[in-house]
């Protein structure tokens, strides 16, 4: 324990990943309980599909959120919301026009999320928050199989999500300091202008729809994975992406098998399961900001234990999500490499400041 304690005060000196963690998990359980509840009580509702969407669309809003303010915050949290309830719109309206062409149309509805994760940066924590609420809206829904007859279930997780996601972050109060970002990240944006955000937008499309291609040729177990993978790995410069894509791979292949080895505790005893995803997803949140593979590896480890909890039984597909972020890193990195290469103005900037 006490090796466990200094260990907790060293990452996380001033205790405010850690609040913003049970933060998370927090958010997560009042939107299933309340989805669950209110799906329960009205027969046009499913409870377990609500439940599900709710505290998928509260979780994701509060990890992407951060905002010093409890007012920002709370502005925050309710749009991403709604943009999370706008993305599994546009899965659920697009999806069936797109297969029209003899192609997924829902993977390549994922494509359009995955150039606005990337786009909508130009906008500042807000807008990233936004373009990643879109995308994962659709994620959601794809994975949910979602039809035009679900649009109102949809609605009304927006709905409890936002109410979810505001209300634990009203009581941490001035408890919560988001990390800032580092200088020379500001003098990208100052330097990169719209052009990067696009040429992001751009690189990450590029690959998802690189994948969908694959897909179509090379049947993949979870191609949404692989999509999710390549979108994720993209950063503001070719460096950076080539740094993320070796830290998410690093990650996904250790928490992985840590997730399988505890299959036998998903299926036997889920309430520890649930315990266990829940301090891996504190551990995400105070590794995300510095120690991008210990925070893919928390989330692959709970993704793996949240799964096999809620049904799926297959080891092939659980493993899978070690391969497919494998394939969706690599597309990533090619982009990154290939479309439109993104140099390093804060470097540049530096040295020039350096000569004068």
């Amino acid at each position: 324990m006490a090796i466990a304690s200094e260990w907790l005060d060293r990452v996380d000196p001033g205790t405010q990943r850690r609040i913003k963690g049970l933060r998370l998990i927090t958010t997560y359980g009042i939107a299933a309980m309340l989805g669950t509840l209110l799906g329960g009580s009205h027969g046009s509702l499913s409870g377990t599909l609500l439940g599900s969407l709710a505290g998928g669309f509260a979780l994701w809003a509060s990890v992407f959120e951060g905002q010093s303010t409890r007012a920002s915050s709370s502005r925050d949290l309710a749009l991403m919301c709604v943009a999370a309830v706008a993305g599994a719109a546009t899965m659920i309206g697009f999806s069936p026009i797109l297969d029209r062409t003899g192609w997924p149309g829902a993977e390549l509805t994922l494509v359009t999320g995955a150039f606005l994760v990337g786009y909508l940066k130009r906008y500042g924590i807000l807008g990233a928050g936004i373009g990643s609420q879109i995308y994962i809206g659709q994620l959601l829904a794809y994975g949910a199989g979602l039809k035009r007859a679900d649009l109102p279930t949809v609605a009304v997780a927006g709905v409890i999500a936002a109410v979810a996601a505001i209300l634990p972050r009203v009581l941490s109060g001035p408890a919560e300091h988001p990390v800032l970002a580092q200088p020379l990240d500001s003098i990208i944006a100052a330097n990169g202008g719209a052009s990067r955000e696009l040429r992001m937008g751009l690189q990450a499309a590029i690959a998802a729809l690189a994948i969908v291609l694959l897909n179509h040729l090379v049947r993949l177990e979870e191609s949404a994975w692989a999509i999710t993978a390549c979108t994720y790995v993209i950063a503001g410069t070719t460096f950076g992406t080539i740094d993320r894509v070796r830290r998410r791979i690093i990650g996904t292949v250790i928490g992985v098998p840590l997730g399988l080895g505890c299959l036998p505790i998903a299926l036997h005893a889920p309430i520890v399961a649930w315990a266990l995803a829940a301090l891996a997803m504190i551990i995400y949140a105070m590794a995300l900001p510095e120690r991008y593979d210990i925070a893919c590896g928390a989330y692959a480890f709970t993704l793996i234990l949240t799964l096999a909890v809620s049904g799926e039984s297959s080891a092939f597909v659980l493993a899978s999500r070690a391969w497919e972020t494998l394939i969706g890193g690599a597309f990533g990195l090619a982009t990154a490499l290939l479309i439109l290469p993104l140099g390093n103005p804060a470097r540049k900037q530096a040295i020039r400041i350096a000569r004068d």
